[in-house]
C-alpha cells in the first residue's frame, strides 16, 4: 500500500510538471524503479501513465492550439508520429543493463535542456533562421527521442520552433504540450503490444497524472514562471546526480 500512495503522489507530481514546464519522467520513473519496476519497464510503464495526462493537459489548453511558425501543425503531428515509433521500438530493443547505465546521460541531457534550452534557443534565433522542412526533420528526431525518453523534449521543441520567422514563444504551450502527446501515443501503443507495461503501479499512476496534469495546466494560467523553473531545476538536478552516484559510484570504488 504505501508502494502505491509513492506511484499515486509521482504521478500527481509528474502530471503537474509536465503541464507546468516538462520534466515529469524525472519524477515517474526514479519512483516506479523505487517500486521494484525494472529500468526499461519503469520507462515504457511511466510513458504509459503519464500519456493521458499529456491529453489532459492538451485538452486544458486546447484554445491555444495553432501552427507553429509556417509550419502546419498537422505536419508536426505527422513528423512527431513517425518518430515517436521509430524511438518506441529502440526502447523496446534495449536491455535494462545497458538502459540503467544509459538512464544518468538521458537525464543529463533533459536537465540540460531544462536549465539551458530557452537561452539556447534565443541565442540561436539570433544568428539565425531555418526553413520549415528542416524544423520537419528534426521534430522528427525529437520524436525518436520522445518515444525511447523523451525528457524535456518539450523544452527542446520550443527551442526548434523558436528558429523561426515570427514565431510568438509564449503560444508555444498547447503545440508543445499536444506534441509532447504525440511523441508518445505510438510508443505507448507499441509499449502495451510487446506486454513491456507493468500495469497495476501503471494505473495507479496514470489517475495520478490526470488530476496533476490538467491541475498543472490550470495552475500554470495563474503561477510565477520564475518560481515554476526554479523549483523544476532544483528538482532534476538532484535527481540525475542522484542516479549517476547509483549507477556508477560504486563501480569506481571498486576500481
Amino acid at each position: 500500500m504505501d508502494t502505491m500512495i509513492l506511484v499515486f503522489s509521482a504521478g500527481m507530481v509528474a502530471g503537474g510538471m509536465n503541464a507546468l514546464a516538462g520534466g515529469g519522467s524525472f519524477v515517474s520513473l526514479p519512483a516506479l524503479i523505487a517500486a521494484g519496476v525494472p529500468p526499461v519497464q519503469a520507462n515504457t510503464s511511466s510513458t504509459v501513465a503519464l500519456f493521458p495526462g499529456g491529453l489532459a493537459s492538451a485538452w486544458a489548453y486546447r484554445d491555444g492550439l495553432r501552427p507553429v511558425g509556417s509550419v502546419s501543425l498537422r505536419a508536426l503531428l505527422a513528423a512527431t508520429l513517425c518518430g515517436g515509433l521509430v524511438g518506441a521500438l529502440l526502447l523496446l530493443r534495449t536491455s535494462s543493463a545497458a538502459f540503467t547505465y544509459v538512464l544518468p546521460w538521458l537525464l543529463l541531457v533533459a536537465s540540460i535542456a531544462l536549465a539551458f534550452g530557452r537561452r539556447i534557443g534565443e541565442a540561436l534565433r539570433a544568428r539565425w533562421n531555418i526553413h520549415a522542412h528542416a524544423v520537419l526533420a528534426v521534430q522528427f528526431a525529437l520524436g525518436i527521442y520522445g518515444g525511447y525518453f523523451g525528457g524535456a523534449v518539450g523544452i527542446m521543441m520550443i527551442a526548434v520552433w523558436g528558429l523561426l520567422d515570427n514565431t510568438n514563444l509564449k503560444q508555444l504551450n498547447a503545440p508543445r504540450t499536444l506534441l509532447v502527446s504525440a511523441a508518445n501515443v505510438v510508443a505507448v501503443l507499441a509499449f502495451i503490444a510487446a506486454n513491456a507495461v507493468r500495469w497495476p503501479e501503471t494505473l495507479v499512476m496514470l489517475v495520478g497524472a490526470i488530476i496533476g496534469g490538467y491541475g498543472g495546466a490550470r495552475i500554470g494560467r495563474r503561477a510565477r514562471p520564475e518560481i515554476i523553473r526554479a523549483l523544476t531545476l532544483l528538482a532534476t538536478s538532484c535527481i540525475t546526480l542522484a542516479f549517476f552516484l547509483k549507477t556508477y559510484f560504486p563501480a569506481l570504488l571498486h576500481r
